[in-house]
Order: structure tokens, then sequence, then C-alpha cells
């Protein structure tokens, strides 16, 4: 596992149908690239050249050989577990990882959880149709640019002279990659009568450039379109550049002008150039369908910069170990998504943390409303605030805010005139009857897509019993990096994980 994301860590999320079909009425009408806009053309039109400008703000000025072949792999299901994708190498785990929260949402919802073993290959296709559909819902700006590869079978074979979409030449271009693939079955639907002649002892390599001169995209206008496409062409998503042409479909439809416009740092690529990992703007795009570059909620303003957060309840949770080595705060609208699916990331990786308790995303109690709110104006997580704010506290709660009230409620709630107010005196004032809507025991499972991170190098989820036991004191064991990531989420959560083997989160 050789991905190292960065330490640091999204909104147009229609209601959707579990078909992936969007609602009506939700498209905009901004273009979304620098070069001259292209008018919206119905399914079938004539294929364009995708922007050299989402390549370089993708990969940088020079794509390294190593890490462009990480990234060639298509979307498989482990054998072991049906509805599980596989990750062959470290690298595009910011682009797994989402799809496979997505599939698990719709799975959830649809799937009680000893069927999950019983789905069909076609049922396992179809999911994973509609986790892409409902990522693409959340980038659509004005048309869904459909990217795919321009005639297999006229592939350039070994390095190209030509850089025009890349930007630069790779220095080691003539190198022979270790792991060549031939997109036989691309060829077999476009030119049957070729195949053999594709495929033959010396067969077609991918280079960047290679790739870069042969993908094209499609304009489709409606979700439905997409859909019908992708179950027609399964073999764009299968093969194996399936996990690079989904990534440049989510560039090419959101368009270079609106991922921009949320970056912090426009000239920082989207992945690594020695890693080969996603940046934190890219694994939001994912989530949220906007690449924003942090985690934290809305916007936080460090040193008169407005710095862009998530700035509404996602679809899909995030929570990462590195929260508590300090690196970054995550923030309610990630850690308490919609439904019970959270990425979780690590130093090196990304995984999927999911539940069948559907109390784990029930709409917060007026006492959880109190104590979030609470913590907004506490950041350090000391469990209590200055007496001076106690009037912005009960404000933000629409509560009795006038000053003669506050006074009065600031010496009741610090007798000793300390200047401070404890969590826990306030939770006593004004929600002395709070009520709980997470349940003490709950399921989970988790997924991790590289084979040799799973227990007998087969990808498969692991299952766990929770409990979230009665104690205000967090038991942190740095040996325990699963824990430790859990516990950002539930300060006191235990698992038992089955077989007492603790899951891999790298």
């Amino acid at each position: 596992m050789d991905e190292n994301p960065a330490p640091s860590a999204c909104s147009a999320a229609n209601t959707e149908e579990m078909t992936g079909i969007e609602q009506p009425g939700t498209s905009g009408a901004t273009a979304c690239s620098p070069e001259p806009a292209v008018a919206a053309a119905p399914s079938g039109s004539e294929s364009k050249t995708v922007s050299t400008q989402i390549s370089s703000l993708l990969w940088g000025g020079k794509i390294k050989p190593d890490v462009f072949r990480r990234w060639l792999q298509g979307f498989s299901f482990s054998d072991r577990e049906p509805s599980a994708l596989v990750q062959r190498d470290g690298g595009p785990c910011c682009v797994i990882a989402p799809v496979q929260a997505y599939l698990l949402k719709i799975l959830l919802m649809e799937s009680p959880a000893h069927s999950f073993n019983e789905l069909t290959a076609d049922k396992c296709k179809t999911l994973l149709i509609q986790a892409v559909c409902q990522i693409l819902m959340k980038c659509k700006t004005d048309v869904y640019r459909i990217v795919t590869l321009e005639d297999a079978t006229e592939r350039t074979v070994g390095p190209s002279d030509d850089t025009r979409d890349v930007g630069q030449k790779d220095s080691n271009a003539g190198e022979e990659p270790s792991d060549p693939g031939v997109d036989t079955h691309d060829a077999a639907l476009l030119h049957p009568s070729t195949l053999g002649r594709t495929a033959t002892a010396n067969p077609n390599t991918w280079t960047a450039e290679a790739f870069h001169e042969q993908i094209r995209f499609r304009e489709h206008g409606h979700i439905d379109e997409v859909q019908k496409f992708y179950a027609q062409n399964f073999h764009v998503l299968s093969d194996e550049c399936g996990v690079l042409l989904l990534l440049y479909t989510v560039l090419q439809t959101k368009g270079l002008e609106h991922i921009l416009s949320e970056m912090s740092d426009p000239s920082e690529s989207l992945i690594h150039d020695t890693y080969g990992c996603g940046s934190q703007a890219l694994i939001n795009l994912m989530l949220t369908g906007r690449a924003v570059p942090h985690v934290w909620d809305n916007e936080q303003d460090v040193g008169g910069m407005k710095l862009k957060g998530i700035n509404q309840q996602s679809d899909i949770g995030f929570i990462t170990v590195m929260e508590q080595l300090q690196y970054c705060t995550v923030g309610f609208f990630y850690k308490n998504p919609k439904n019970p699916v959270w990425v979780m990331g690590s130093d090196t990786h990304l995984t999927v943390l999911f539940s069948h308790e559907q109390r784990l995303v029930s709409p917060e109690t007026p006492g959880e409303i109190a104590r979030r709110v609470f913590r907004q104006f506490d950041p350090d997580g000391s469990n209590f605030i200055p007496g001076p704010v106690l009037q912005d506290v009960l404000c933000t709660l629409e509560l009795v805010s006038e000053p003669e009230y506050v006074e009065l409620m600031r010496s009741r709630l610090d007798p000793e005139n300390l200047g401070i107010i404890l969590l826990n005196a306030f939770m006593s004032e004004f929600f002395p009857d709070e009520k709980k809507s997470t349940p003490d025991t709950f399921d989970l499972l988790h997924y991790n897509g590289i084979p040799n991170s799973n227990y007998g190098n087969v990808v498969q989820y692991s299952r766990g019993q929770a409990v979230l036991l009665e104690s205000d004191v967090r038991m942190c064991n740095p040996s325990d990096p699963m824990l430790t990531c859990l516990q950002t989420k539930w300060p006191t959560i235990e698992v038992n994980w089955s077989g007492n083997r603790t899951p891999s989160l790298n």
C-alpha cells in the first residue's frame, strides 16, 4: 500500500430515487471550461476532445509512468463478497472508496444483511451503475460529459511523440510498464474482426500520452441517458481504464471553472505527483460534488482567508484518523451524514464503514443540537466556554438571549465567578431531560478494497458489534488506528470484531 494522501482532509445534492434517476429541474446553465463553450448535444452526438487543462489540473505538469500505471484498473468485484469492489494498487482509492460508499448506501436501503452474499453479478453491476450516476448527479453543472476511449484498435503502441493532451512528455515513456493491459472488450465491440490482431504477441500498452490521445466525451442531458449508456457499455467501467474514465467523467461533468472556484490552491494537482493519491479536494468532489479542500463545516476565517469546507449534510460521511492527530477538524456535516455510511481516512488509504442501524443517522434531538452548538464555541474540546459567549450560544439555539436573562444565567452557571461555563452545567440547566437518538449497541461493517489488507488476502466485509460505554472519558489506544478513527465520531465506542481481527485502515 504505497498511497500517501496528504493529511489535510461537499452541493447540489438532489433527492434521487434508488434507481439513480435525477429529479427534474435541477440542471444549471453555467459553462464549465475556459475553452470555447460547446452547446449541449443530444445523446449519440459527435464526440469532443477532453480539455487539456483538466489533465493538467489532475496530474500537474508531468505524469510519472509508475503513478499512471497504478491508476490503470477497472471496477471489479470480489469473488468472496459480491458487492465489494477490488482495488489492485495504491492510489485510486479516492475514486473506488466513494463509489463503494454510494453502492453500499443504495444496498443498505434495499437489502437486509443476510442477503449480501446472495447478490447476483447482474445486480451488482446495476448497483455500480446507480452509484456512479448518483455521484455524477452531484457534480453536474449543465450536462453530463461521459468520457470514453476512442476506437481502441487505433491505440498508440508504446511511447508517443505527441504530448498535446498531457502538457509535457514523460521522461521515462520508453520504459516498458510492469503491468501492460489490452482493452480487448472495447476492441471487440467496435471492430470484432480486428480483435485477434489487437491481442497478439506484442499487445498494446497504455502510456499517459496514448490514453490522453484516445479519450473523448459525449454529452447527455439527463441522468437516465447516462444510466442507459453504462448499462449498454458496462465495459467502459470494468475494463482496464475504467477508474480513470470515471474520474475524467466527473471532472468534465463538473467543469474546470467550477472546480477551480472551489479549490483554495488551483496550482496544486488533484493527484499527488509522487504517491499517486487523491487530494482532499478530489475526495470531497467524489463524495459531495464540490471540490473544496477542507472537511470542516462551511467556511472558516484563517488569518483573513476564507477557507471552504462542507456546506451541508452529506449523503455519505467522512471520518479520519488524522483528526485525532490534530491535522484537521471534521465537521458535523461529514460526521453525521444522511446515511449510515462513512469513508474512513488513514494516513495512507481510504476505506468504508457502514451499518444497518438507521438510528445512527436519525435526526438530532434538541439536546444533541445543543451539545453540537456548544462545541462550536469550544474549539479546543475542553467542555467549557468563556462566560461572555453564553449569549451567542443562546442566540444560536434560539433560546432567550436578553441581556438581563443572560447575565442571570451566567451567574447561575458560574457561581464561583471563574469566567467559564461547563458543558454539563449548561446541559443540566437547559436540557435536564436530554434523550439520545443513537442506540447503545449497533452493528458495524468495514470495507477495504486492497486484498492484502483483508484476512486471507480476499476482499470481504469485516463485521463487528459496537457498544457505546457509559463514560465521558475517551480511552485512547495509539496502537489501534481503527478504534482511534471511530472515536472521532463516537468517543466512548468499543467494537468486538468477528474473529477478534480488527480490520485494517491501510
